[in-house]
């Protein structure tokens, strides 16, 4: 296999021929990314565990289990980690795990504009210039001796 490299005039991204509230919606949606404070990507969790102890009155019926214990879950390199927070730090990292997945919208929108835009551009090139096939002669086989 072979790697080939494309090159593209960046200068056309800027001068895309788009339909007139495309714009107006992509920069607003530019406008709301500049915006993002910090974020953090993963699931905050708010457990209640029991102990093990017998005769501890989380082992009783119905349990009284103890906690809250937050419980902050992500990838790293492909592998979860899990890492106990305090009540103080599970209420900021609620707020940037909420701003991540408001960024992640905002990413998801932009991109589907863009692909209106980009779609509609690309519609609007000629198409590529085909040659015709070469004409193929075939070789005369030799007899069978």
């Amino acid at each position: 296999m072979t790697n080939s490299i494309i090159t593209v005039d960046i200068s056309m991204s800027s001068s895309l021929p788009m339909k007139e509230d495309l714009p107006r919606d992509y920069q607003a949606l530019q406008r709301a990314l500049s915006q993002v404070g910090y974020f953090r990507r993963g699931t905050l969790l708010k457990r209640f565990m029991p102990c093990g102890k017998p005769g501890c009155a989380c082992q009783g019926s119905p349990p009284r289990l103890h906690g809250p214990y937050y419980q902050w879950t992500r990838k790293v390199d492909g592998k979860t980690v899990t890492v106990r927070l305090t009540p103080e730090q599970a209420d900021l990292l609620a707020g940037w795990i909420a701003t991540g997945r408001e960024m992640d919208k905002i990413i998801s929108e932009m991109e589907r504009l863009s692909l209106l835009a980009t779609d509609r551009f690309l519609k609007e090139l000629p198409p590529p210039v085909r040659k015709a096939p070469a004409k193929r002669t075939r070789a005369q086989r030799a007899p069978k001796r």
